[in-house]
């Protein structure tokens, strides 16, 4: 579990001459997110919610991959449009960037693809070889037992660290423009706030049913209009400058 952790921060949380690490912003965004758990937490525990908590748990699991999945998709587009929205003399030094991203999507896909296809030929060769020793398909079946389990469980922990990384750098998008992971994250955190309105929503009056659904990503924008701000007074980093 702790080589998975550390293969996860190597490849999404590495250091940046671009990206700036600044603890108040850190600790800000921190503070929200326990807020707004706590804040969820006290609605459904007072109101309840259709599913019970098993749903609950379920749609938080749920989003911990499909966070990743949303920028993979919608991250082009807003790249693209960040790229564009720049004065066309710093264009050709952010596209030059955008290896950063492409090699963290490249991890993040390949390494679960390449387990997958890893998996199936073994076994298509085992059932080969099955048909033409025992003994030898005997064996390989059970290199893929001693090997494989582990392995799978490595692999679902990277996954999950990694997911939460990904999600938390923008696939180090951060290398490209330090503003952009606060803009990912805003058009993140709607995109998943649509994609989950069919989950259903606490119960309670109408002022709980709209804090539940609008809450979050408003206070998202809110804390990521800030950092921005943060990022221009402070450490001079304008998207337009």
């Amino acid at each position: 579990m702790g080589t998975a952790r550390a293969r996860a921060a190597a490849i999404f949380a590495t250091p940046s001459t671009v990206r700036v690490e600044d603890p108040v912003i850190g600790r800000v965004q921190k503070v929200r997110a326990v807020v707004g758990a706590l804040t969820t937490f006290l609605m459904i525990w007072t109101y309840g919610v259709d599913g019970g908590w098993s749903e609950v748990f379920e749609d938080g699991v749920t989003k911990v991959f499909l966070a990743p999945l949303v920028l993979i998709l919608v991250g082009p587009l807003v790249i693209g449009g960040f790229i564009l929205y720049v004065p066309a003399e710093h264009r050709p030094l952010l596209r030059s960037r955008l290896r950063h991203p492409l090699k963290a999507v490249g991890w993040y896909l390949g390494i679960p693809a390449g387990a997958t296809a890893a998996l199936v030929g073994t076994l298509f060769l085992a059932r080969f070889l099955s048909d033409v020793s025992y003994v030898m398909g005997l064996l390989l079946y059970l290199l893929i037992l001693v090997v494989g389990v582990p392995f799978a469980v490595w692999l679902v922990t990277f996954l999950v660290f990694a997911s939460g990384a990904a999600a938390r750098y923008a696939f180090n998008t951060a290398d490209v423009h330090a503003s952009l992971p606060a803009v990912l994250t805003t058009v993140l955190v709607w995109v998943l706030n649509l994609v989950s309105l069919g989950d259903g929503l606490p119960n309670g009056p109408l002022a709980v049913k709209l804090a539940a659904m609008l809450g979050g990503p408003l206070s998202v924008t809110a804390v990521s209009y800030w950092e921005l701000h943060v990022l221009r007074t402070h450490y001079g980093v304008r998207i337009r400058g």
